[in-house]
């Protein structure tokens, strides 16, 4: 390395570092919105309130959860979610019996209504898929049994 390359560097990060301590550079001016009042609610209808604005919704069954009848390990439950509902505008997830039922949401933005993913369980409860269509929101829900050790629960 040369010296100029070092100053350059040297310089760069000084900035950088003067720009964070003075609060110029905050995580969350630069990180997208975070609804903390949602993921911290401790009721269903009041996280779906925080994060989509209403926590009443309607059946539908063209919403279709696949996840596991029995999930052995409760920390890494496998979930995919696919909606016939045309116009989705988000899609929600929810886990009932846990501490903070609000597991996951995420936007559309013109892509297909399929969402994968692994989410936590703390015990036996049901996953709730909450979509937003049309501005309405559509639910459906399945139970997941969650074992303790392999054994049952």
């Amino acid at each position: 390395m040369n010296r100029r390359t070092l100053l350059k560097r040297s310089l760069a990060a000084g900035a950088v570092g003067v720009a964070a301590s003075a609060g110029l550079l905050a995580p969350g001016q630069v990180l997208a919105a975070y609804p903390n009042a949602a993921f911290h609610a401790k009721d269903t209808a009041e996280a779906l309130n925080g994060v989509v604005g209403s926590g009443s919704f309607e059946h539908s069954d063209d919403i279709k959860i696949k996840a596991p009848d029995i999930a052995e390990n409760g920390s890494v439950v496998p979930v995919t979610i696919t909606s016939g509902l045309s116009g989705v505008e988000s899609i929600s997830i929810l886990a009932d019996a846990n501490n903070s039922p609000l597991v996951a949401s995420f936007t559309m933005h013109g892509s297909p209504a399929f969402i994968s993913t692994r989410i936590k369980m703390g015990k036996t409860g049901n996953v709730l898929a909450v979509v937003k269509s049309g501005g309405k929101l559509f639910a459906s829900k399945k139970e997941v049994k969650v074992t303790i050790g392999g054994c049952g629960g």
